[in-house]
């Protein structure tokens, strides 16, 4: 019905739009207000002080913060006040107010359409070098989006429930974001930049989503009004785009791909690469392919790794392909650092542009990044690559890096997207064995990569806070999620079993599964001492890995559907059924398709709460059915159980229902 609704409302506001939405006048709704309509809502501009209101059905869903509008000159802030004229010009209101300065105006142009409209304000009389706009946070409910929190430890969800600060939201940031939010009340706002953002949700408990671009064009915007969040998401997917193909194959998404960076962190060498991924074949933990972590231009790596060509011999006889890491940053111990540098292979320094833009890493090390924008240097990295692969046995690569950052000076006449597109085209040029890319504002949608979300913690707050991650990069646009990494890593003390059974449990009902600490055991990485985990851990690991290669058909028909339509695989419960008010705030279920739903225990203790929309579903562990909506109060969910239900009514629910019974019944 939500469909139909909407196309009688966009029908209807196109007969509207064939005529002008403004009068000769602007009409007053009351003292100091220009309204603005469509069929489907209203837009008042207050003129006392400008502030935006939208308004659906007699209800505000999005309103401006009081000084809503503000610019910064020279390191200080001022305030945009009264509107102080307006004109009509087609369906776009042009309007002028006046500020704190004296001499500088702003210039506001909004531009009604039937599901949006398109906001454009700049300054005249000066060039401000930011400018920020701020929306009251209740007036439309919950807020999600953004993407990933630059807390890895945090991610918040709604995001309004935390506090958010990226004063470095960037199209070069390495977390995966995109300057798009959506709301509870079924409104959505797309800056249109691409330059450097500081975005605050809520900082300081201030109620305020504050939303500020740099640089010196003006500020640009797109705020959706629609009837439901999911409709929301696919206006955002109309403007970036969606997946043109699935850019990893149906076997990457059924078994796990097995990483080495938590397993054996900086300590890694051949033979223990070799033991580690021997003791994974001999406990049936499958998987596709043992990617170790670690750069083939490490100055020690032929004495750690002499023969890749045999060690890839051996990962193939035990089942797994051979994977390698890589990334743009040349640290300067790296073997090749005076060669690129000799060559001007790494970006330059932004005050002098003969030195290599130097910065320090997460490893504390001083580090370079290869300019790809340099035909020169995108060629001697992409070289190197397929050496690897052509004589060393290298099937694929973990791409872990980003392709700018902002510290540095790009090459002349190259854009931040330049360099995203440098990147991904490289990228795709070879087997990321699902571990995929990890690329900010939406700017490779077309590849189809996996996005696995950023390390987190080894720990139950590790875990919640990947989920909450997963849900905010895939809808934002990013609908191939895996978590980083099964156990959590971040030089953490190893997982508990607790911990470890339950990520592996809540990874086998997700897209994608990306693994690293072994059941079978690790090296504490913050003590040297051996970590043994006991038979039980092994098994369990082992039916949520069967749990997922059951689930592989159901998955995959999700992925050929994410082709063709953009929606998202991993989604909150609310997509599905935005009429109940309960899914806007649940943070430790989601829907794996239409007719899954997962809701794996994410903590400590035996028991949960699992709330169950608006439907007829099937519990997977009990067989038994249940109506909703309704809360299950104290449900058990000891750790060999990993709660989940299906729709029954939902398309693939038959399907979904046989994996997941089939692999309960096997446990």
């Amino acid at each position: 019905m939500a469909g139909v609704r909407r196309t009688l409302r966009r029908c209807s506001a196109a007969l509207a739009l064939a005529a002008p939405l403004l009068g000769a006048a602007p009409a007053a709704a009351g003292t100091g207000t220009i309204t603005l309509a469509t069929p489907g809502y209203e837009l008042r501009v207050a003129t006392d002080r400008l502030t935006l209101t939208t308004v659906r059905a007699g209800r505000t869903v999005l309103a401006t913060a009081a000084g809503a509008f503000r610019f910064r000159i020279g390191g200080d802030w001022y305030l945009v006040r009264e509107v102080t004229g307006s004109a009509r010009d087609g369906d776009t209101l042009r309007v002028t107010a006046a500020t704190d300065l004296p001499g500088v105006t702003v210039d506001l142009r909004i531009t009604l359409r039937s599901d949006r409209y398109d906001v454009t304000w700049s300054l005249s009389g000066a060039t401000a070098d930011a400018l920020s706009t701020a929306y009251d946070l209740n007036s439309a409910g919950h807020w999600y989006g953004h993407g990933e929190n630059g807390d890895q430890t945090i991610q918040p969800w709604p995001l309004d429930s935390g506090q958010l600060v990226d004063t470095g939201f960037s199209p070069a940031s390495y977390q995966v974001v995109s300057p798009f939010w959506y709301t509870a009340s079924a409104t959505g706002l797309r800056v249109d930049t691409g330059e450097p953002m500081d975005v605050r949700i809520n900082s300081g408990g201030n109620g305020l989503g504050e939303f500020t671009v740099t640089g010196e064009r003006p500020a640009a915007s797109t705020v959706f009004v629609e009837d439901t969040p999911a409709e929301v998401y696919r206006d955002h997917i109309g403007l970036v785009g969606k997946p043109e193909r699935s850019d990893t194959p149906y076997e990457q998404y059924a078994t796990p791909l097995w990483n080495s960076w938590a397993q054996l962190y900086t300590e890694q060498n051949q033979d223990n690469v070799i033991d580690w991924a021997r003791s994974l074949a001999e406990a049936g933990l499958d998987g596709h392919a043992v990617q170790v972590e670690e750069s083939v231009i490490a100055a020690d790596f032929g004495e750690r790794f002499p023969d890749l060509p045999a060690l890839s011999k051996e990962l193939g006889r035990l089942g797994f392909d051979l994977g390698m890491w890589t990334g743009l940053y040349m640290p300067e111990t790296a073997a090749d650092f005076a060669y690129a540098v000799d060559h001007g292979y790494l970006l330059k320094d932004r005050s002098n542009s003969s030195q290599p833009c130097l910065f320090t890493w997460w490893n504390g090390r001083r580090t370079g990044l290869i300019d790809l924008a340099n035909p020169a240097a995108r060629q001697w990295y992409t070289e190197d690559l397929k050496t690897q692969t052509r004589e060393s046995g290298v099937a694929g690569f973990k791409f872990d890096t980003a392709f700018f950052d902002d510290r540095c000076a790009p090459y002349p006449g190259a854009t931040r997207a330049d360099y995203v597109t440098y990147g991904t085209e490289l990228a795709d040029e070879f087997d990321q064995q699902g571990a995929g890319l990890r690329v900010a504002w939406n700017a490779a949608q077309a590849k189809g990569f996996a996005t696995r979300t950023a390390d987190k913690p080894a720990t139950f707050g590790g875990l919640r806070a990947s989920v909450s991650a997963n849900l905010a990069v895939s809808t934002v646009g990013y609908p191939f999620v895996e978590t980083d990494m099964i156990g959590g890593s971040l030089l953490y003390p190893p997982p508990t079993k607790a911990v470890l059974v339950r990520w592996a449990q809540a990874a086998s009902l997700m897209p994608l599964m990306y693994a690293s600490t072994s059941p079978t055991g690790v090296r504490d990485a913050t003590t040297g001492e051996w970590v043994g985990y006991d038979r039980e851990t092994v098994r369990l690991y082992r039916a949520a890995i069967a749990t997922h290669e059951r689930l592989a058909p159901y998955i995959w028909d999700q992925v050929r559907n994410t082709v063709k339509t953009g929606d998202p695989i991993m989604r909150p419960l609310f997509f599905d059924f935005p009429q109940d008010e309960r899914s806007y705030t649940v943070s430790d279920e989601w829907m794996l398709g239409p007719a899954v739903l997962a809701a794996p225990k994410l903590d400590e203790g035996a028991t949960r709460d699992i709330f169950l929309p608006s439907g007829v579903w099937r519990d997977v562990g009990r067989g038994t059915v249940v109506h909703g909506p309704v809360t299950l109060k104290d449900y058990a969910a000891p750790l060999g159980i990993t709660p989940a239900f299906v729709n029954l009514k939902a398309k693939g629910a038959a399907k979904a229902y046989q994996a997941l019974a089939r692999t309960g019944a096997e446990r």
